[in-house]
C-alpha cells in the first residue's frame, strides 16, 4: 500500500517536531524519526488498529504520546492526524469528527 500523509498530519509532525526540538536539541529529530517509522510500517499494518470516530484508524506511537489517525482509500493510506493524546479529548473529538 502506498501512504499519503495529508497538509493537516503534515503540520502536526512540524508542531511535535518544534514542540519537543525546543526542550532538548536532537529530541525533535528522534521524534519525527520515530513517528514517521510508525507512519512507514502502515503498509503492512493498515487496518489492523481500533477504529475511532467512525471513519479512522488508530495507531498509537510506542515511544511518544502521540496518535496516528488514518484510513484507507483505494490501496492508499491516508494519514489524517497525528496527534498528542496530552490534548484536552473534546479538542480531538472536535478536529477529527
Amino acid at each position: 500500500m502506498k501512504i499519503k500523509i495529508l497538509p493537516q498530519a503534515q503540520a502536526d509532525l512540524l508542531g511535535g517536531y518544534c514542540f519537543y526540538e525546543k526542550r532538548e536539541t536532537g529530541l525533535g529529530s528522534r521524534f519525527l524519526a520515530e513517528l514517521l517509522s510508525e507512519i512507514d510500517a502502515l503498509q503492512l499494518q493498515a487496518g489492523i488498529h481500533r477504529r475511532a470516530f467512525e471513519r479512522y484508524y488508530v495507531k498509537h506511537a510506542r515511544r511518544f504520546p502521540y496518535s496516528i489517525y488514518y484510513y484507507v482509500a483505494t490501496n492508499t493510506v491516508m494519514i489524517d492526524a497525528v496527534i498528542d493524546q496530552r490534548r484536552d479529548p473534546d479538542l480531538i473529538t472536535e478536529r477529527l469528527s
